[in-house]
């Protein structure tokens, strides 16, 4: 299982990579694996405003659809619109080219409710 040290984790299996105010987000290599191929991603939110544990968008894999949420509060500001052509870009690179959006952070403090990577591999024991 691959949890980059350098990345925050959310219990809903997703990570984020922070540069400045800009937080990149996608869903774990353990989340990738659970949903299994990815069929299709759809994110309708660029450019809007969303609260920390708002839907973002959501993944179709070929057992189930699963919503995404937001780990912070912020404005959507870019999709990944490359995993719209090639959504197992998710599953061959979750930490990579398959991530999903770019948020402008509202609020820098919700960064310490994340989970280091050593709690989130707590989490999936």
């Amino acid at each position: 299982m691959n949890v980059p040290a350098e990345l925050k984790y959310t219990k809903d299996h997703e990570w984020i990579s922070l540069d400045g105010d800009i937080a990149t987000i996608g869903v774990t290599d353990f989340a990738q694996g659970e949903l299994g191929d990815i069929v299709y991603v759809e994110v309708e939110t660029e450019g809007e405003t969303l609260a920390k544990e708002e839907v973002f968008g959501t993944v179709e894999a070929v057992k189930t659809v699963s919503d995404l949420f937001m780990p912070v509060s912020g404005e959507v500001i870019e999709f990944n619109t490359a995993i719209e052509s090639a959504p197992e870009s998710v599953n061959n690179d979750a930490y990579g080219e398959g991530w999903m959006i770019k948020v402008k952070m509202s609020d820098l403090s919700e960064l310490d409710d994340l989970l280091s990577a050593d709690q989130y591999k707590e989490i999936l024991g």
